[in-house]
């Protein structure tokens, strides 16, 4: 398992494609970053309080319906969903990508995983970048919350 301090960080939406088109089972995830949650290894269900069997995280894995349409679009989409989180669960939150086994799934159908392995940060930067490019998108955009 890497250092947390030391994982590389990712600073442009390319970087993240490359990564994902050489690397399958990859998950995002958002919050204060490895050093934290691997000390307890599970997430707890804000509504509930109750304990998941793992770390709730979102898988980066590019679907195959998406065929041969750009990968960095499909980057943007996967992080713009979850962008608010920063803002929502307050300083130092942040995006970082790890491998994993899935356990279950939580209560927002998010995969719950486990023997978590640190792979790299994602800067600020490639979230507004998201953004922009979620921006350049003519779609009415569904009722989730997609602010950020």
């Amino acid at each position: 398992m890497s250092a947390p301090e030391n994982l590389p960080v990712l600073t442009t939406l390319s970087a993240v494609a490359r990564l994902l088109e050489r690397q399958r089972g990859l998950y995002v995830r958002w919050s204060k970053g490895p050093g934290v949650d691997l000390e307890k290894t599970s997430s707890i269900d804000e509504l509930t309080g109750v304990p998941m069997p793992g770390l709730s995280a979102n898988p980066l894995d590019v679907e195959a319906w998406w065929e041969d349409r750009p990968v960095e679009l499909w980057v943007a989409r996967r992080l713009f969903d979850y962008a608010h989180l920063p803002h929502d669960k307050g300083p130092g939150v942040r995006p970082w990508v790890l491998t994993g086994r899935e356990t279950g799934r939580g209560p927002d159908n998010e995969p719950l995983v486990t023997d978590a392995d640190p792979v790299c940060w994602i800067a600020d930067e490639v979230i507004d970048a998201a953004r922009d490019e979620m921006a350049r998108q003519v779609r009415e955009w569904g009722t989730l919350r997609r602010g950020g």
